[in-house]
C-alpha cells in the first residue's frame, strides 16, 4: 500500500490549465465562505445575491431567474436563498406589476449595510487568495497564464 497520494497528470497542458482553475475557485470559494460566514453569518450565495442587488442598475432589485443567473445557482436554490435572506430582513420579494408570475427581490436597507461590511471581508480573502505571493497560487496563476499552445 502507498503512502504517499499518486500523482494524476491530465494527457494535455489544457486540460492541466483547466484542472489547475477549477482547484484553484474551489480554494477560493471554500476560503470566502469561510470568512463570511465566521464574520458576518452570510453563505458565500448569500453575499453574491445581495451584491448582485445592490449593484445592479436596477434600483436594488432584480427578477429571480436575472439574480439565479447572477449567482449562478438553479432557480429553486435561488427561492430558498432568498427565503432565508428575506427571513434575516436582507431582501423583500414582491411580485410583477405586469406579470403575476414574475418574482422580485428587492434588498433592504439592512441588507445593503451588512453588504458594505461583509465586501470588505470578500475583497481582503480574495486578494490574500489570489495573490501571486500566496503559496497555492503562484504556481496556478503562473500556469494559467501560460502560453495556450497545447
Amino acid at each position: 500500500m502507498r503512502d504517499s497520494r499518486p500523482t494524476i497528470t491530465l494527457p494535455t497542458p489544457l486540460e492541466r490549465r483547466w484542472q489547475a482553475l477549477r482547484q484553484l475557485q474551489v480554494r477560493v470559494d471554500d476560503a470566502v465562505e469561510g470568512a463570511l460566514r465566521q464574520e458576518h453569518g452570510l453563505s458565500r450565495s448569500e453575499y453574491l445575491a445581495l451584491a448582485a442587488l445592490v449593484y445592479s442598475d436596477d434600483g436594488g432589485h432584480l427578477r429571480q431567474q436575472v439574480l439565479a443567473d447572477a449567482i449562478p445557482l438553479e432557480h429553486s436554490s435561488v427561492s430558498r436563498l432568498v427565503g432565508r435572506l428575506e427571513r434575516a430582513g436582507l431582501t423583500e420579494r414582491y411580485l410583477c406589476e405586469t406579470d403575476r408570475r414574475g418574482v422580485y427581490t428587492q434588498v433592504t436597507d439592512l441588507g445593503r449595510q451588512l453588504l458594505k461590511r461583509a465586501r470588505e471581508t470578500y475583497l481582503r480573502v480574495l486578494d490574500a487568495q489570489l495573490s501571486v505571493e500566496h503559496k497555492d497560487s503562484s504556481p496556478v496563476l503562473g500556469y494559467l497564464r501560460a502560453d495556450t499552445d497545447d
